[in-house]
């Protein structure tokens, strides 16, 4: 006996084949696949059926629930992929936008600290200094 596997449906498919043909990572067609069957959860009904009002109706859904500004690029990405090439939709892709990711500020270490940061550090066991 072997073990059944999902059958893939016909979209998903062809979306497979899309992201094969233009040679994404593994890990990238497994995060727009994730992207799409979210925004089909979102819907209850096929990702392919979605209105220009469902999705900024989605992004809002995903921004009350927390997700991160990160997050929520990365869903809009595969999202993006999916109804510009897959379903070649553009329109649909014009209605998602990308969030702004803050940026974090780099440690600048005061004068004091630049010079005394070289002298905090032990030389191993037996080196010369």
């Amino acid at each position: 006996m072997t073990p059944s596997t999902p059958a893939v449906t016909p979209l998903r498919q062809r979306m497979l084949d899309d992201m094969r043909m233009r040679k994404l990572r593994p890990k990238t067609q497994a995060a727009y696949i994730r992207a799409v069957r979210y925004l089909a959860g979102f819907l209850q009904r096929s990702p392919d059926t979605a209105t220009a009002e469902d999705l900024p109706r989605f992004q809002l859904h995903m921004v009350d629930r927390g997700v991160s500004p990160i997050t929520l690029n990365a869903t809009i990405t595969g999202l993006k992929f999916f109804f510009d090439v897959t379903l070649d939709c553009g329109e649909l892709k014009a209605r998602m936008s990308y969030v702004h990711v803050p940026q974090k500020l780099p440690v600048v270490l005061s004068r004091l600290h630049a010079y005394a940061a070289p002298h905090l550090c032990h030389a191993p066991a037996g080196a010369e200094g």
